[in-house]
């Protein structure tokens, strides 16, 4: 499975982004994704994942309300749409993927598959 991130960017605080994950490869073992973000001198941290079986959406209380995942099927997308930016925001995105969904999907070491980063800068 390879993940390619991209749509990451300069921004001023309130404005928005969207992110894309594009997968290719077995694709279909693939049962569950999720965004990480990591800031220069911080560890990397949860963003949201998509239970697409549930249709629920899990996000991290800092981005809650103003972030959402989609995708695409047809184009083995997933987005992250970025609202109300904040400079806090700025970080490395990453997208990440792992066969099967599990309990501590807030957890990057869970994960298999990481796409390269894109990153996301936010100015005041």
């Amino acid at each position: 499975v390879q993940l390619q991130a991209s749509g990451g960017g300069l921004v001023q605080a309130g404005g928005s982004l969207r992110l894309s994950c594009v997968t290719s490869g077995h694709t279909f073992s693939v049962d569950a994704m999720a965004w990480f973000r990591q800031a220069p001198g911080k560890e990397r941290e949860f963003v949201g994942a998509p239970r697409w079986s549930l249709r629920r959406t899990y996000y991290a209380d800092s981005v809650k309300g103003r972030f959402t995942i989609s995708r695409d099927n047809a184009k083995n997308t997933v987005y992250l749409q970025m609202n109300s930016l904040k400079p806090e925001d700025t970080a490395v995105y990453y997208c990440a993927a792992r066969i099967n969904w599990i309990v501590d999907y807030r957890s990057a070491h869970h994960y298999n598959y990481w796409g390269q980063g894109t990153q996301v800068t936010v100015s005041s």
